[in-house]
């Protein structure tokens, strides 16, 4: 049986919503339908009405309805049920559900509640409850809107930043096939004597370098380096280093001289290293700084003057497999003007070999978090003792990812070994 729904006008009324575009009327009643659709026109509101719930639903599936009012006791379908099918449409926004009914047993709220209602209205309604829960829906709307909005920007902005990182990614695997190409020979033979290289950064790119270059008459020079910090701007310090250390050419390699006579001799490793100093503090603006290791080495008797500039200790190799270490330490480059640096000496005999590693080998962590240290590597390569050349390097490579437990080390990977013949 219908119920007379007295509608009471509030004395003011507020500025029409901006979220709710339109509201939907269902009920059997068309009496109640015109006196609840006079009130919402009155208040600013787009009014759309219906006798049952199936043509409801009809309405719902073809316009972006933002707010229903809907009678609970209907022929058919009724309230609650409409709104379960109501919340099980596809919709690309909420949806306000607000129910109208005489009933005000708990048992029955808390039912509309389950099916998806957000509010309850008693019959009579009053004008003023019926405004303050439109009010609350609209509130809950203009949430919902913004949170909507912001999930769109946000879903754009993510959008743009992968295109983005997509682009820097294509960037970075190119910088990664150029900073390898720094070291263009992995391995070279001098006489009896033989270089090796290893080089493997953690990520796209690193701070390391490794090389070697003839540094006149019967001489090599060797060279690693590991530039502070990992990424984009490691590596460009590596590849001005790179241009500074590797060319044959004294007028591009700050290790050579050339004398009057055109004959290419070698500078000392502490007065190369000093230039390389100053020349971080003058001409490079940076917070960067690096250690180096720069030998060089004597063909024919085995002699390595060789700067430890803040690098790991030399590690050399006797012919039976004894492993020691040399040098003093000393402070990286770049870290204070004017700062001298001293040379060390050792000598190699017919099959011993000399490891310039960086810290990336010797800090290289375990599961647990201990280094693998200066001892470790001793011990790494005494049991490859018998190895030799690129072999070696690929083997200790293999020591570290065992020792490490995962394939991508926390931290660049780079040595210069040299073995005298």
């Amino acid at each position: 049986m219908p119920v007379t729904i007295a509608i009471e006008q509030p004395d003011t009324l507020p500025d029409p919503p901006s979220r709710v575009r339109l509201v939907l009327l269902v009920d059997d009643s068309r009496l109640q339908r015109r006196i609840l659709r006079a009130s919402l026109e009155r208040w600013g509101y787009a009014v759309e009405e219906c006798g049952s719930a199936e043509e409801a639903l009809g309405i719902c599936g073809d316009r972006p309805v933002d707010l229903i009012i809907s009678d609970w006791m209907m022929p058919g379908m009724n309230g609650p049920e409409f709104c379960r099918a109501f919340r099980a449409l596809p919709r690309d926004s909420y949806g306000y559900f607000i129910l109208l009914t005489s009933k005000s047993e708990t048992g029955e709220m808390v039912h509309g509640l389950d099916v998806g209602a957000d509010e309850f209205l008693t019959k009579p309604v009053n004008a003023n409850e019926l405004r303050a829960r439109i009010a609350s829906g609209e509130r809950i709307l203009r949430m919902e809107h913004q949170l909507r909005e912001r999930n769109r920007l946000l879903s754009s902005t993510l959008a743009e930043l992968r295109g983005l990182y997509d682009a820097i990614d294509r960037d970075l695997v190119e910088a990664r096939k150029l900073q390898q190409s720094l070291v263009r020979e992995r391995s070279r033979r001098f006489g009896d004597s033989a270089v090796s290289l290893l080089l493997r950064p953690c990520g796209h790119v690193g701070g390391d370098l490794v090389g070697f270059f003839p540094a006149g008459e019967g001489q090599v020079g060797l060279y690693s380096v590991d530039v502070s910090g990992h990424g984009i701007s490691s590596a460009m310090i590596t590849a001005r280093l790179a241009g500074l250390l590797s060319s044959t050419s004294a007028e591009q390699n700050l290790a050579l001289d050339e004398d009057a006579d055109g004959t290419i001799r070698v500078r000392p490793p502490e007065e190369v290293v000093e230039h390389l100093n100053r020349l971080f503090h003058e001409e490079l603006e940076t917070e960067h700084y690096f250690t180096i290791l720069l030998a060089v080495v004597s063909l024919d008797s085995g002699l390595v003057r060789f700067v430890q500039a803040g690098h790991p200790y030399p590690v050399i190799q006797r012919a039976d497999g004894r492993v020691e270490l040399v040098g003093a330490g000393g402070l990286p480059v770049g870290l204070i003007p004017g700062a001298s640096f001293e040379a060390g000496e050792v000598r190699l005999a017919p099959g011993d070999r000399i490891l310039l590693a960086s810290d990336g080998i010797t800090e290289c962590p375990s599961p647990s978090g201990a280094q693998l240290d200066d001892a470790g590597l001793c011990a790494l390569m005494e049991r490859n003792a018998a190895v030799r050349g690129e072999a070696f390097l690929e083997a200790v490579m293999d020591g570290l990812i065992g020792f490490a437990g995962r394939p991508d080390l926390p931290d660049d990977i780079s040595a210069v070994l040299f073995e005298f013949g």
